[in-house]
């Protein structure tokens, strides 16, 4: 059973942590790789390295917008392709992301932390709340 009186509040607490995981995870790539170092990565790995710059604003923006709560779920929604293209790349160097080259279980919990809000909600204190998309109804949480 769902506690109604505290459901807004868990979804915003998972949507604070979402939102600063993957506003983390974009820094990294800034802070620490920089963007031409991840485009260097990306061009190992057999992806366009034109695509670091695109891949750290989606992931900080969309960061950004699930922190807040503007259009969380759609954010969380245009993340997950994202987090799987990571999650390819990391496959064949086995499931601890401390793993020599990164692991894939980060980018799976990222992914599976992702639907979960989709399907949870923006929660308590939210700037704008997601429109209905494909048909789904993405109004859950209040």
């Amino acid at each position: 059973m769902i506690d109604q009186k505290y459901a807004p509040y868990a979804a915003l607490i998972l949507r604070l942590g979402l939102g600063t995981m993957w506003m983390s995870h974009a820094l990294l790539k800034y802070v620490v790789f920089t963007i031409p170092g991840f485009a260097g990565f990306l061009g190992s790995v057999g992806m366009p390295g034109f695509m670091a710059w695109p891949v750290f604003i989606l992931e900080f923006g969309g960061g950004l917008m699930i922190l807040t709560g503007l259009y969380s779920r759609l954010a969380s929604l245009l993340l997950i392709p994202v987090m799987a293209g990571a999650m390819w790349v990391h496959l064949g160097n086995g499931w601890v992301f401390s793993s020599p080259n990164g692991g894939w279980e980060y980018p799976a919990f990222l992914i599976l932390v992702s639907v979960v809000h989709i399907l949870l909600g923006e929660g308590a204190l939210s700037l704008k709340r997601s429109p209905n998309i494909s048909g789904l109804r993405f109004s859950v949480a209040k």
